[in-house]
């Protein structure tokens, strides 16, 4: 969050949320964020001359960026997608720092929870206590919303199902389910990156598991799945299929890796245990306050039966003692900005002016003045 205090007098504040997948930006004291766009950068070494919407590139060191959705889907030769975070970021006259569990807490309106935050990355578990967040009680996995990803590029591989991007086709002609697609390619198409190539394939992928993808209410049985109704998905390349017990085996993993090829024996915690065990690293005074906000946020959670499924298992894990509850907004929108909200929430506060840590604090204390303000 970044804006600025100037003789005594109250200013607005931007507030950005930075996710490995995407990012959101937006004015406090709003209810949604104005902008939200991958947070992949798009980067040639030397200018490719053509003509540029304002706002969709900038120049550095001999190499152009390309930022948001429409300047990335554009096939360029030579592009590479890269991660911007490593790089770090430039703050402007003042800014202030909170930590995105802390936010999702207060956005649900809870100053004690225990935050699972599920997006592309990694599945976390955060205790959050009185607006604090609990060094020794988080807990991360892997499982997330690229393991699903790949788990479903392994299934067309396994099907024999090519994944072809939109931005490949020209053209393509119906055919019959389970038919050979029948499509041509676009000519003189640039020769693209496999940087580019894969993010475009991964985004068919991500409406694939969208689309057909669902967590089973209880343990994954290959006679249950067998019985479910089939969903029937069209690629962009015009090939059609029925997909049955595969659209629940492939969510499994997220809640029991050991269903999972290649995983056998490792040890990564499900989700169910994630919690548990975050909570278990706790103070015991403060486990029933953590059992009793168990807040869900992050894009991965909206698969479908996630929070069903989560919440069964709680109540078979977590003691008879504890009173269980699950807060998970059924509006998909605040599921996946629910840590923006909570910054525009916590921006658009009287007391926040206090709060903010100006460039020549930050110049004069260093990191140090950020530990010290920053919860």
């Amino acid at each position: 969050m970044s804006g600025g205090v100037y003789g005594g007098d109250e200013v607005g504040a931007l507030v950005f949320d930075i996710g490995s997948f995407s990012a959101r930006a937006g004015y406090a004291g709003e209810d949604c964020p104005k902008a939200d766009f991958p947070t992949s950068l798009g980067v040639l070494a030397e200018e490719d001359g053509g003509a540029e919407l304002a706002g969709e590139q900038e120049k550095a060191a001999g190499r152009t960026f390309y930022l948001d959705t429409n300047a990335l889907h554009v096939a360029r030769a030579g592009m590479e997608l890269i991660s911007p975070l490593k790089n770090g970021m430039s703050w402007v006259a003042s800014f202030f720092l909170c930590k995105t569990a802390v936010l999702t807490a207060f956005a649900n309106g809870r100053a004690t929870g225990l935050v699972l935050d599920s997006g592309a990355t990694h599945t976390t578990a955060i205790p959050v206590h009185d607006g604090y967040v609990l060094q020794q009680g988080i807990v991360k996995s892997p499982l997330a919303g690229d393991f699903i990803t790949m788990q479903c590029r392994e299934l067309f591989q396994e099907m024999t199902i090519d994944i072809t991007p939109p931005y490949m086709i020209a053209a393509k002609e119906p055919v019959r389910e389970g038919m050979p697609p029948n499509w041509t390619k676009k000519d003189r198409l640039p020769p693209v990156t496999k940087s580019w190539h894969t993010y475009m394939c991964n985004e068919v992928i991500q409406d694939f598991q969208a689309s057909v993808l669902q967590v089973s209410d209880s343990p994954y049985d290959e006679q249950v799945a067998a019985q479910m109704p089939t969903v029937h998905y069209e690629m962009p390349s015009g090939y059609s299929t029925d997909y049955g017990a595969e659209r629940l085996r492939i969510p499994e993993g997220l809640f029991d890796p050991s269903n999972v090829k290649g995983l056998s024996g490792n040890t990564m915690l499900g989700v169910g245990h994630v919690v548990t065990t975050s909570i278990g690293m706790c103070d015991i005074d403060i486990r029933p306050g953590l059992y009793g906000s168990v807040i869900v946020t992050g894009g991965n959670t909206l698969l479908q039966g996630f929070t069903e499924r989560l919440n069964r298992e709680l109540s078979q894990k977590a003691p008879p003692s504890m009173r269980l509850k699950l807060i998970a907004s059924n509006s998909s929108m605040e599921r996946r900005f629910s840590p923006w909200i909570g910054g525009s929430i916590l921006a658009s506060l009287g007391t926040f002016q206090q709060m903010w840590i100006s460039k020549q604090e930050y110049e004069e204390g260093g990191k140090q003045s950020v530990e010290r303000k920053c919860p």
